[in-house]
């Protein structure tokens, strides 16, 4: 008599758990000082992208990232020089956090000749291969399989560097982000999926657009391990950095991190952002802002004072208007850049 169909059944692989959460990240003061210093040149160039936005000097679309600045600060304290980093339009934090310079950063944003790309991306198109950041992406979850190949690059070479992959909520919906996962799961290929759930995606609620809100889930049934993390502080981003990376470096296949997040702004500058309340924003400022966060650490050990803290601001501040200066002055493109890095 044959067995039941049941029977016949191959058993599946039991999910592999995460880890309990540890507490967050023991920083010391060179850490914390560290941490105030990139996050606050993050907010300083998209204040000032918004600005020169508002004025006509740059074009096109412009996705700031204030507000969410912990997240890429900290997944790069937990990352090696060797590992790649890519994620999608809301990439000028990610771009400073990796060590791309502001001044070309912005050139590119203005549509300079001195621009990262030349003066031809802008805002979503910026690359650098030397500090391993491989573009910001404007199709929506097109970068999740790109990050999942520079993965596959690096376990082919038999190197132990890790993929960083971002995208946000409203991507982790996209059909070839679950593609990626199971590719990813059945290689054992060394990538983190960092999901900035940022509560909103384009504009509409998590709560009214994604039936599994806890994005760390996404990958239960391919077997990845995922954990939820307080996005807003940068402690608590690297610890989890840490021990995803570390996950990856040992050969055991891919790892989501959920960032739970915030941006201040609207999805973009055209967004009048009438989904959501004004005292909701004021209330993550006030309550959960990852610099504000850092600078009270700071002040309540005695690690720093009021006027070292403005001093850093200053120094930032600094930074960001020379690159302004040079972002407005630079030359444009060469009209024969037109005719260059065209695929024939």
């Amino acid at each position: 008599m044959a067995a039941a169909p049941s029977a016949q059944r191959t058993k599946s692989p039991p999910v592999r758990a995460a880890a309990p959460v540890p507490p967050v990240a023991e920083f010391s003061k060179e850490q914390e000082l560290a941490a105030l210093r990139d996050m606050l040149l993050i907010r300083r160039f998209e204040e000032k992208a918004g600005q020169m936005y508002g004025m006509g000097l740059i074009g096109g679309f412009c996705h700031l990232y204030i507000g969410q600045e912990a997240v890429v600060v900290g997944m790069q304290m937990a990352a090696k020089p060797g590992d790649a980093i890519i994620t999608g339009y809301r990439d000028h934090g990610h771009m400073l956090a990796s060590g791309m310079d502001p001044k070309g950063v912005l050139a590119e944003l203005t549509g300079r000749r001195s621009g990262l790309s030349k003066g031809k991306g802008g805002s979503m198109h910026m690359f650098s291969k030397e500090k391993g950041f491989y573009g910001g992406h404007g199709i929506v979850g097109a970068q999740v399989p790109i990050g999942t190949g520079l993965a596959f690059a690096n376990a082919y070479r038999g190197n132990d560097n890790v993929s960083i992959t971002y995208f946000g909520d409203g991507a982790a919906n996209q059909g070839q982000v679950y593609e990626s996962f199971n590719m990813a799961e059945l290689w054992k290929l060394p990538v983190v999926y960092v999901i900035e759930n940022n509560r909103y995606a384009m504009g509409t609620s998590v709560s009214r657009s994604s039936a599994q809100t806890d994005f760390s889930k996404r990958g239960i049934s391919l077997n990845i391990p995922g954990e939820q993390v307080d996005g807003m502080d940068v402690r608590a981003v690297k610890a989890a950095g840490d021990r995803a990376v570390q996950w990856c470096r040992e050969g055991n296949g891919p790892m989501i991190l959920e960032m739970q997040t915030y941006r201040y702004r609207g999805h973009s500058m055209s967004d009048p952002v009438k989904y959501r309340s004004r005292d909701e924003v004021q209330k993550m400022r006030e309550e959960h802002d990852p610099i504000e966060q850092v600078r009270t650490r700071l002040l309540k050990a005695g690690l720093a004072s009021e006027a070292d803290l403005k001093q850093i601001d200053a120094n930032v501040r600094t930074i960001i208007a020379e690159a302004a200066e040079f972002a407005t002055h630079d030359l444009e493109p060469d009209p024969s850049e037109l005719w260059t890095n065209i695929l024939k």
